[in-house]
């Protein structure tokens, strides 16, 4: 199934299926990423959080609900590939300016 997305956060997914140059350039200079209990604060950190996670599994994602919150865009996707516990559905949590995103939590 396919939803609509907003643009910066769609280009984030379509970005995690490439390279972490990619994903890095969602972002904006001083973004921050919050994954599996880490914090990653920049775009240097966020591009080799990328690289890393990458490294580590092959995975998919697949959005299919998204939904305004308080000012954050929630997106949960099903993630699924060859890391512990797969499939699993993620909550993205985004905070947007303009045409990038400034803040990204990952959750459960």
């Amino acid at each position: 199934m396919s939803i609509k997305l907003p643009k910066p956060v769609d280009a984030y997914f379509v970005a995690d299926r490439g390279d972490s140059e990619a994903v890095a350039q969602c972002f904006a200079e001083d973004a921050v990423v919050k994954d599996e209990g880490h914090t990653y604060q920049g775009l240097s950190a966020i591009k080799q959080w990328k690289e890393d996670a990458s490294q580590q599994y092959t995975y998919t994602s697949e959005p299919f609900a998204c939904e305004d919150k308080d000012g954050r865009i929630i997106v949960t996707s099903k993630v699924t590939g060859n890391f512990p516990g797969s499939p699993v559905d993620l909550h993205y949590s985004f905070s947007v300016e303009g045409d990038k995103i400034v803040s990204l939590e990952i959750t459960l």
